[in-house]
């Protein structure tokens, strides 16, 4: 018999929740295990029921979904949490990232789009926005290999994955900060991104670092 996935849906929206549960009842694979209307009741319902992934929503009263990554992770590292949210912005998922969660996709996904992000999650993968990356990416580079950094960039796009800045990662690495600043334009450059934070997420989907 075939395992099924629980899923918590977690929003404040009462009508999200729902057509959420009537959209994953489409898929067999898939079982609503329970749902919370905010950050507070994500956590304690993660204690009570334990999902194997949530959906969860970013702006939610008494505790925000970036609290709530963090809180889950405490509890069970091992559930996997896909943001559902209506932000686009590049800061928040790199927030989510750090916080730990394993995917970041919109609101007005498709339906099968979501149903195969949940399984992708499930199976271990990071899912994130491809037009987080440079738009001069292409399908040809979008797979990189470590040994195309040296060592040392090696680490600090380690530290930059940790919300390091350039002064933290100097003392961290007992260089100068110029030096943290030429490797870190070094890494952009490598991976042909403009900013830290594109480096972060490409690399996180890379597989080239981690948040733990």
């Amino acid at each position: 018999m075939m395992k099924k996935t629980k899923v918590l849906i977690a929003d404040d929206h009462d009508l999200v929740r729902e057509g959420i549960t009537k959209l994953l009842e489409f898929y067999d694979d898939l079982e609503v295990a329970g749902e919370a209307a905010d950050g507070l009741e994500t956590v304690k319902k993660v204690r009570d029921i334990f999902p194997d992934l949530i959906l969860l929503d970013l702006n939610m009263p008494r505790m925000n979904g970036i609290d709530a990554i963090k809180k889950v992770k405490e509890i069970s590292p091992g559930i996997k949490i896909l943001i559902l949210t209506i932000h686009d912005e590049e800061e928040y998922v790199y927030e989510v990232a750090r916080a730990g969660a394993e995917g970041y996709v919109q609101k007005d996904i498709k339906p099968d789009a979501l149903h195969r992000a949940i399984n992708s999650v499930m199976k271990g993968n990071k899912v994130f926005p491809d037009d987080l990356v440079s738009s001069q990416e292409t399908e040809q580079n979008k797979e990189f290999d470590i040994e195309e950094l040296s060592g040392r960039e090696y680490e600090v796009l380690q530290l930059l994955a940790r919300g390091m800045s350039n002064r933290q990662i100097a003392g961290e690495l007992f260089i100068s900060e110029k030096t943290v600043k030429n490797h870190v334009s070094s890494v952009l450059r490598k991976l042909s991104v403009n900013d830290r934070t594109q480096a972060v997420i490409l690399a996180l989907k890379a597989g080239l670092v981690s948040l733990t």
